[in-house]
């Protein structure tokens, strides 16, 4: 966007105009198509309303890290480590199992601790950027002449 004081929430501004024209505009489309009936039960209305808001601002999230000089590496590490963690807390917050946590099997509890482990992994140990390239002769050729007084 060019616009380095506001670039991130201006190029935000138009994610959330594609998920507009993607999430509300198309089923409003497959609805009217299917000649759907128009009634939403109040609990699935406010979970979904409350699953994209909490979606959304993750998302909003994620564009501030970047804002604050965090890399995509490290950003996107923690994100998609930590999301399946948040999933089965969450899932198993509101759908406690039979018996408890302690019928819950041991490779669960290892799985959300490799997880994290990985993503802390991925995230200390990233490997270093690329050196920048060479040009190419052909391309070398070019700057030396554009620098050529004419």
């Amino acid at each position: 966007m060019n616009d380095k004081a506001n670039g991130l929430f201006k190029a935000f501004l138009f994610v959330g105009l594609a998920y507009f024209l993607t999430a509300v505009l198309a089923p409003l489309a497959m609805l009217a198509t299917k000649k759907a009936d128009w009634t939403f039960p109040t609990a699935g209305m406010g979970w979904s309303l409350l699953a994209g808001i909490v979606g959304a601002a993750g998302a909003f999230c994620v564009l501030l890290a970047f804002g604050a000089k965090g890399t995509p590496g490290v950003v996107m590490s923690i994100v998609f480590a930590g999301a399946p963690i948040v999933n089965a807390v969450v899932a198993i917050y509101l759908n406690p199992p039979e018996g408890g946590l302690g019928a819950i099997k041991w490779p669960f509890y290892l799985g959300i601790i490799m997880a994290a482990a990985g993503g802390c992994l991925v995230t200390y140990f990233k490997p270093p950027p690329a050196k920048p390239h060479a040009p190419t002769p052909a391309a070398a050729a070019v700057n030396v002449k554009a620098a050529q007084p004419q």
